[in-house]
């Protein structure tokens, strides 16, 4: 298979899970799009020199990680609309799309390397080292991020969370 066939079936294969990753980080589905391309369009430029193959996922993980963390650092994204919406009510038992909203609403709150902490372990699984990897830091600085992160989201989410857990 040559090396366009193979970066088309990578493509193919992980678009979605890392539109969905980039989405979980960022909290906007069009924001999204754009980190999951550039972390796509950096894959495609450094295709032909990376050699282990099986390292892709985390290659991936990190180039969006770091677009997301970057983009969060520029003063227009500082910006916050002025438009105020009433909280969405969210019923004990609440199904699983309410629930993810309730999430991301959360996460959105939290500062983008806490955020970037907490989806890495909790959404896509990985564990301490593996979050260390991604995002290039020290894995006792992924455990105070958790922390630091978890707490947060508490903050945010308050009596919330005690609505989303499963009753029974």
């Amino acid at each position: 298979m040559d090396d366009a066939a193979e970066f088309e079936a990578y493509f193919r294969a992980r678009r979605d899970a890392v539109r969905r990753t980039a989405y979980l980080l960022c909290g906007d589905w069009h924001r999204a799009d754009d980190h999951a391309q550039a972390a796509f369009v950096k894959l495609h430029r450094h295709w032909r020199r990376i050699r282990d193959r099986g390292a892709l996922d985390g290659w991936m993980r990190r180039t969006l990680v770091r677009s997301v963390v970057d983009e969060s650092r520029r003063p227009w994204r500082r910006e916050r609309a002025t438009e105020v919406l009433e909280p969405a009510a969210v019923e004990s038992g609440a199904d699983g799309v309410a629930t993810r909203h309730v999430l991301v609403d959360g996460l959105r709150a939290v500062p983008p390397r806490q955020r970037a902490v907490l989806v890495l372990r909790f959404l896509e699984g990985l564990d301490v080292a593996g979050t260390a990897a991604a995002l290039g830091c020290s894995e006792g600085t992924v455990k105070s991020q958790t922390s630091h992160g978890l707490a947060a989201l508490r903050a945010v989410l308050g009596d919330t969370l005690d609505d989303l857990r499963p009753t029974g």
